[in-house]
């Protein structure tokens, strides 16, 4: 009985050590995917470079456990990025592939400059654009993309346009390249553009400076 007993206890044992050492082998392959090269593209390689230090703590994690929505707030806090996709690959990379935000405008805030991106963010800068035009006044990014969608949906050229101005009662007046000012009406964007484009297309009105379209069915144009 003894023997017997002992050779049962001897067995639990054994198993014990073979279970436990599989265990130990499994946390080791755990380990063994430990995150060690992160890949950023998209962005000047300066900025990459920012966000892959930023992204450094994934380093200490394993492609299993990664904390998806720090990774996503490091990401979207920079202003440059529009998108990204974040791929894994396994068994110890990750690769992050960035779409920059376009330069829509540029303005000047707190004595700063800045471009205003596509995602809607501002962007810090120490240069200017002669492609885009330059905002003034205290304007909400939402006021902005409601003139940007209202231009896009007519034939109006966005390029050609040199200046925007924002006005505390919610209006823009836009300067062209060529100088000419169009005082647009708070509402009917779309309508006010076509018209204003439908005057400078007349070439009886080629000499035109001023084309103002702030009152409904009434045009003042001035030379």
């Amino acid at each position: 009985m003894l023997q017997q007993r002992s050779k049962k206890i001897l067995l639990y044992i054994s198993l014990f050590l073979i279970i436990g050492t599989i265990n130990n082998k499994n946390l080791d392959n755990l380990n063994l995917a430990k995150i060690n090269k992160i890949n950023v593209s998209g962005l000047e390689e300066k900025n990459n470079l920012e966000l892959i230090n930023n992204l450094n703590f994934m380093k200490i994690n394993n492609l299993f456990f990664l904390d998806n929505f720090k990774i996503t707030k490091i990401i979207n806090s920079n202003p440059l990025v529009e998108n990204y996709s974040v791929f894994k690959k396994y068994p110890s990379t990750i690769n992050i592939i960035i779409d920059k935000t376009k330069f829509l405008a540029q303005l000047k805030k707190d004595g700063e400059d800045f471009f205003l991106g596509s995602n809607g963010k501002l962007i810090k800068t120490s240069n200017k654009k002669k492609d885009i035009p330059f905002i003034f006044g205290d304007f909400k990014t939402k006021n902005f993309f409601e003139l940007k969608k209202a231009i896009d949906e007519t034939n109006f050229n966005y390029k050609e346009i040199e200046n925007l101005f924002f006005f505390k009662s919610g209006r823009w007046d836009i300067q062209t390249n060529s100088g000419i000012l169009i005082k647009l009406p708070k509402k009917n964007l779309k309508k006010s553009l076509e018209l204003a484009l439908s005057i400078l297309n007349d070439n009886t009105f080629e000499k035109v400076k001023i084309l103002d379209i702030r009152q409904s069915k009434q045009v003042v144009i001035n030379e």
